[in-house]
């Protein structure tokens, strides 16, 4: 599992007191960093080689300016070229929000697919859905 903390900023309140639902994949976005690190560490874009394929997100609670917000992420599944991070955005000891998003290894020279490493997956393993350590909301 990874973790990353936020602290919500002004300008991601809505007029209603809340965190605006359009900014929660932008720090789903953010807290999937760890994982781009495993295919480039250097974050070298001229050879960068993951693309999102698809992302999904559920609110399930308000989340408000005056905590900090806990995203965890977790690898829940991994195939020949892609892979599935799911997230959830926690506050006040409640999960507010989940997410999943499908990564693709990608070759943009090539302009398709290409297998994930056997050592990378190894690594996206280690942070498996499966040893999620809470469950409850």
């Amino acid at each position: 599992m990874f973790l990353l903390s936020i602290s919500p900023k002004f300008n991601d309140i809505d007029g209603l007191g809340h965190v605006n639902n359009t900014v929660i994949p932008c720090w789903f976005e953010q807290a999937r960093n760890d994982v781009y690190r495993f295919f480039n560490p250097q974050f070298d874009f001229t050879n960068w080689n993951l693309i999102l394929a698809r992302f999904e997100v559920d609110f399930l609670g308000q989340m408000f300016f005056d905590k900090d917000i806990t995203i965890r992420s977790y690898i829940s599944h991994i195939g020949h070229s892609s892979f599935d991070v799911y997230q959830e955005a926690w506050q006040n000891n409640k999960l507010c929000a989940k997410g999943k998003t499908v990564l693709v290894h990608f070759n943009f020279k090539e302009q398709k697919s290409e297998e994930i490493p056997a050592n990378i997956k190894i690594l996206l393993e280690s942070h498996s859905v499966d040893n999620k350590l809470i469950t409850s909301n």
